[in-house]
């Protein structure tokens, strides 16, 4: 899988104006005419929103917003559109995200790679199937399942044990269900682009 940077700051405008556009009006944005097949290929991708608080120059970012499709279920423009407004309004974590709150919020893309089970006869050798920088993990089991991109464990510097660990806690799973035969845990990989600041520059994230 591979995106060009320009293609990356393509889709961070479409988030950018899909969650706008539904908070003015509450209307899907139509996918642009003209782009490139990649967009119209089936992809897993999220969306997350970050509020900038704090002094300008040492602003930090709070999360506001995080929702996606893990499967490559839809063409990628429309999953993008409909994961950006789902994170800025449905996100069970957050109120709604506000029209005006949008000029202090930045927006990052995640495309990912389709998720591969880990299948090792020794559960204690997952760590060493995780790459922090590279991986993004998904845990499940019964009807409970956690998903965490690969750039929180970098954010959070965490190590393959602890990231395995805090995967499970999302899926709402104790720390160390992961050792357990009937927790099945994947990993993907993630092209990710950012803004710099709100609706600015779009960098690639270099994870690893």
């Amino acid at each position: 899988m591979e995106l060009s940077l320009e293609d990356g700051r393509l889709l961070v405008r479409i988030a950018r104006k899909a969650v706008e556009t539904y908070l003015r009006n509450e209307k899907l944005l139509s996918p642009p005419a003209g782009l490139k097949n990649v967009f119209h290929e089936p992809r897993g991708v999220f969306v997350t929103l970050n509020k900038l608080t704090g002094p300008a120059g040492s602003e930090r970012k709070e999360l506001r917003g995080c929702i996606g499709f893990p499967e490559p279920v839809k063409p990628l423009v429309e999953a993008l559109i409909e994961a950006a407004v789902a994170a800025a309004v449905e996100d069970p974590r957050f109120p709604p995200v506000a029209l005006e709150e949008m000029s202090s919020i930045v927006i990052d893309v995640s495309v990912l790679t389709p998720p591969r089970l880990l299948d090792v006869r020794d559960r204690r050798m997952l760590p060493k199937e995780v790459r922090i920088g590279r991986d993004g993990l998904i845990v499940e089991r019964g009807f409970n399942r956690g998903l965490l991109l690969p750039q929180v464990a970098v954010e959070e510097n965490w190590d393959p044990e602890t990231f395995l660990s805090y995967t499970c806690v999302k899926a709402g799973l104790p720390p160390g269900c992961w050792l357990d035969e009937k927790t099945r845990v994947y990993r993907f990989e993630a092209i990710v682009f950012e803004e710099t600041y709100p609706n600015g520059e779009v960098r690639r994230l270099e994870l690893g």
